[in-house]
Formats: C-alpha cells, structure tokens, sequence
C-alpha cells in the first residue's frame, strides 16, 4: 500500500505477510487525516487500520475474533512463482502451519484455481482452513492466467482461444510445488469450483498423474453442449469468455479442453465431485454425467464420489451451520485420502 502525497511525495506502508489482501474502507471526508483501510491474509483475520497521514502512524482499530487459541504466528504465508511453459512467471500464495522440523521435508498440500472471467482468487482469511493447517496440511492458491490478479491482461491472456494457458499454468504451479519438494504427488490435492472444476477437469485430462486427489464443486465440466444451448440462462453471455461453438473455430478450440469430451482410458486420482439439484449456472446434469462417463472408461480403482444437494444452488447450503457440514464433508473425505491424523492438531515449535 502506497501513500502519495500532494507534493509527490511516496510513502509505502509494510505489512507483516507475503500473502496479503488490502481494501479501502469507510473514508466519507476527503479533508480527513486519516485513512481507514481492511486488511487480512491467509493467517491474520480481518482487521481494520487507522493510518494517519502526518505522522505515518497505523493504529489497529478491530480484528475479527477467532475462537479456540488461534494465533497467526503459529502460521507462515509465503509468495512463490512457477514458471510457465511459455516463460510466463505464475504467482503461487502458500500458508502452512510453523512446523517442528526444519529439514523442508515434503508435506501434504492443497491446491486451490479459478483463473476465469477475470476474478483474482480470494487470498484472505478462512477460519475453516485452519483445521487442515493445524493437521499439517499446506494450502496454495495458483493464480493462472484467466483471473484478474495481474490486471485486465492476465484475463485476456486465459480467455477465448489463449484459454489453454489457465490449464498449463495449473499444471506447471503443481509441478513446481512438487519439484521444490514442498508436496508429493501422493500428498498432493487439487481442488476447484465452477470454472475452477473446469480448470482441474482439464488439467487432469491432460495430466492423470498431476496428484492424488480431487475435489471438484459443481463443476462446468460439459462445455460444448452447455455453450452449444443458447436457451440457458448464462450462454450467450459467455461467448465472450469461452467462445460460441456454433463458429467452427471456437468449437475446435474449445473441444481441445472440455472436460468431458477429452475424458480418456487412464488411471484418474481419488475424487469428490459435488453438485447441486438447483444449480442455475452449472446444471447437475454436468457432473452426473462427468462421473458416469468415467466411472466406465478410467483404469484405476481410487474412490470416485457423486455427491448431489438435493436443497442448494450453485453456491452450495446457505446455512451457517450446513455449510459447515458440507466443508467437514469435503475435509474428512481430502484427509482420509492423503492418510492425514485427523485426531489432533501437529505440534507448533514458536521458535521456528
């Protein structure tokens, strides 16, 4: 965050994370000599700061209170790149839990994408996640191309017919997890929701081995047929994001990576794929029939799981305490699968 002044003057104000969100907050006066501004990251809740302009001093106003003896030291967040088949530098946001030992031996990891309609991918704070970083298990976000997180560029640049490099550019993060030893392949999870489920659709496609499980969340997997009907809701908006099948060249494009057309004789990880009876944006016959389809063609034996709420949209149980269940739901089943000790909490060093 930089504070210019009316001489020109600069001003770049420090924060204690390599993975970080900042927002504006309420600033109603334009005569005030103070700004208010919200910040959080992957281990430090929301909080909102008073920054005054003469004196430079930032005064912590609130912080959201997590429950349970949480404290933000004992997580790390760490800004790592991958390097892309094209040369392109892929930004990669890591938070894991301080670990006892220091030898940077591999660990279990999640790995999270979206990389569409030019959305950057949340990177803030999630109380629900600090149950699998307190099981040793390290969350990452790829931030390919198709996002917003690099500006209106890195939308263009995963789009249309350039849209091949959101998949690659997630394939290349994961390879790069791995090759830095950070992750296995068997203690590796992928997961991705929506446009995200068609990013780990694809990528799987093009790569089976990629990791050891998956968890898909009402995935936009049947592309072709679903951009092929202009009568859905969503359709004819989406020509711009992915192309009309009805011009031969978007539909040869587009055929290269949809997820269900490009499904093949190969041994698929262990996956839980979940979908939603009233989903208007992606319809649970998109899913049904990903999992019916490869249930008869993949080789292997790993455990491939429909999962259908009979009473939720396309964002999943609106509930408090029934979205709580549903992410339990997909924990339980990402633990079981990278054999993670769900019974306690790794141990913290403080003075790692």
């Amino acid at each position: 965050l930089a504070i210019l002044s009316e001489d020109g003057g600069r001003r770049v104000i420090d924060f204690p994370d390599e993975v970080y969100e900042i927002y504006g907050g309420w600033n109603p006066d334009p005569a005030a000599k103070e700004l208010r501004f919200l910040y959080e990251s992957p281990r430090r809740p929301l909080t909102i700061f008073a920054y005054k302009f003469e004196t430079g001093e930032r005064t912590l106003l609130k912080q959201r209170e997590v429950l349970g003896g949480f404290s933000p030291e004992d997580y790390v967040t760490r800004r790592l790149h991958a390097t892309g088949r094209d040369g392109t530098k892929i930004p990669i946001s890591l938070v894991s839990r301080v670990r006892q030992e220091t030898t940077g031996s591999p660990q279990p990891l999640l790995l999270q994408g979206y990389g569409a309609y030019g959305y950057p991918y949340h990177a803030g704070f999630s109380s629900a996640q600090i149950s699998l970083l307190d099981r040793g298990v390290a969350i990452a976000i790829a931030h390919v191309r198709g996002g917003g997180e690099l500006g209106k560029m890195w939308h263009e640049a995963g789009r249309m017919n350039e849209k091949m490099n959101t998949f690659t550019d997630f394939i290349d993060c994961a390879d790069h997890l791995v090759e830095q030893r950070l992750t296995t392949r068997s203690l590796l999870a992928i997961e991705g929701g929506s446009a995200g489920g068609l990013l780990v659709g694809a990528a799987l496609n093009m790569r089976p081995d990629l990791c050891d499980t998956v968890i898909s969340q009402v995935p936009f997997v049947d592309v072709l047929t679903t951009m092929s009907d202009a009568t859905l809701p969503l359709t004819v908006g989406e020509y711009e994001e992915w192309g009309d099948p009805s011009k031969a060249e978007d539909y040869a494009y587009m055929r290269q990576y949809c997820p269900y057309t490009n499904l093949r004789e190969a041994a698929y990880p262990a996956m839980l794929v979940k979908t939603s009876l009233h989903d208007s944006q992606v319809m649970y016959w998109e899913p049904a029939k990903y999992v019916a389809r490869m249930r008869r063609l993949r080789t292997s034996h790993a455990p491939l799981l429909l999962h259908t709420n009979m009473a939720a949209g396309h964002g999943g149980a609106s509930g408090r305490y029934d979205r709580l269940r549903e992410t339990a739901f997909d924990y339980t089943f990402l633990l079981h699968q990278l054999a993670v000790d769900i019974r306690a909490p790794a141990p913290v060093n403080n003075n790692t």
